[in-house]
């Protein structure tokens, strides 16, 4: 039984190890939190939003865009409740 298991660890390690280190590259670029210098033009882009929200030309989307615009906001949300839930260490509710 150690044997096998010492032979999965080393194939785990062998083919991990590549895909760990193009993801750890990505997550270097993508994961970062924006810089002071580029707060303006996140605060431009909210701008924008709520704009295009104003005017109607949400309307204007195609069903891709708007399915694909969905599933990111629904993403967000989510890791938001995810977030909030290890905080409070509990699905339901605080400790009090």
């Amino acid at each position: 039984m150690s044997k096998a298991v010492a032979n999965l660890s080393a194939a785990v390690i062998k083919y991990g190890t590549p895909r760990l280190q193009t993801f750890m590259k990505y997550a270097r670029v993508e994961m970062v939190p924006p810089s002071p210098r580029e707060f303006p033009e996140v605060v431009r882009g909210f701008g924008q939003l709520i704009s295009s929200a104003k005017s109607g030309a949400w309307k204007n989307l195609t069903v891709k865009e708007a399915t694909v615009n969905t599933l990111i906001g629904m993403e967000v949300v989510f890791w938001f409740f995810i977030g909030e839930c290890i905080g409070k260490r509990s699905l339901i509710g605080y400790h009090v």
